[in-house]
């Protein structure tokens, strides 16, 4: 076989479309698997903390959902890049279609946290470093997505979208270093790469297949997403009405 393999061949919407649709199923089916197991690992599995008791127990939803969000927004401004960089037409519509779960993360981030700080810290929420550093990312969410809403022309959304999360993307350290660099109330890093874990092997592998299961989520997710979006930029071109009438009969 002489066909040689295109870098942006899946750039292109119409080959994208049908690749996406593919992925979504086997995904989805890893986010269930994973999830499964990191449940019953963390909920059944691992032994109770000798200092938070059950409590700590959320763990397993809130530092995965706090991993994600920054990771998210970080896919997010590598894609507004692209676009910036190269005018290309998917980048800006894997942004918006990532958007929604990014927003998803944080929120859950803050929530779970604050359930776990009412009973440990004795309120439900504290201006930390860490906390607020996490609720400025949410609100940069938030704010992309309003920006994005309030422009027309989606390239000229996107564009401005992409700028945005290019000037936001110095609150991402922020949060990961805030326990580093400021007397914070936030525990420190129980993982690390550099660094043995600071918690039992059952509670280290329950965390990271909840993590596995939040990523897999997020792609499932946004493919879906983006599948979406493409169908309503791109419904008055000629592969877009091609396949359309193909469904039809």
């Amino acid at each position: 076989m002489n066909a040689r393999f295109h870098l942006y061949h899946y750039a292109s919407p119409a080959t994208f479309y049908p690749l996406a649709g593919k992925l979504i199923p086997v995904f989805a089916a890893l986010a269930v698997v994973f999830g499964l197991a990191g449940l019953y690992l963390g909920l059944l599995v691992a032994p109770t903390d000798f200092q938070q008791g059950e409590g700590y127990r959320i763990i397993f939803i809130h530092v995965p959902a706090s991993w994600m969000s920054m990771f998210i927004y970080l896919v997010m401004a590598f894609w507004a890049a692209i676009g910036l960089a190269f005018n290309t037409r998917l980048s800006g519509m894997m942004a918006t279609a990532l958007a929604p779960t990014g927003a998803l993360m944080a929120f859950l981030s803050l929530w779970t946290g604050a359930l776990w700080g009412k009973p440990m810290w004795g309120a439900w929420w504290v201006w930390d470093a860490r906390l607020t550093s996490e609720l400025i990312l949410l609100f940069l969410y938030i704010g992309f997505i309003a920006l994005q809403s309030a422009i027309d022309d989606p390239r000229r959304a996107d564009k401005a979208g992409g700028v945005l999360l290019l000037v936001g993307v110095v609150n991402v350290p922020v949060i990961y270093f805030s326990v580093k660099w400021w007397n914070t109330l936030h525990q420190g890093a129980s993982v690390s790469l550099t660094q043995s874990p600071s918690m039992a092997t059952t509670m280290l592998w329950g965390m990271l297949l909840m993590a596995l299961c939040f990523w897999m989520y997020s792609i499932a997710v946004a493919l879906m997403r983006v599948r979406t979006i493409l169908l309503e930029r791109e419904r008055h071109t000629e592969w877009v009405k091609e396949m359309l009438a193909g469904e039809t009969k």
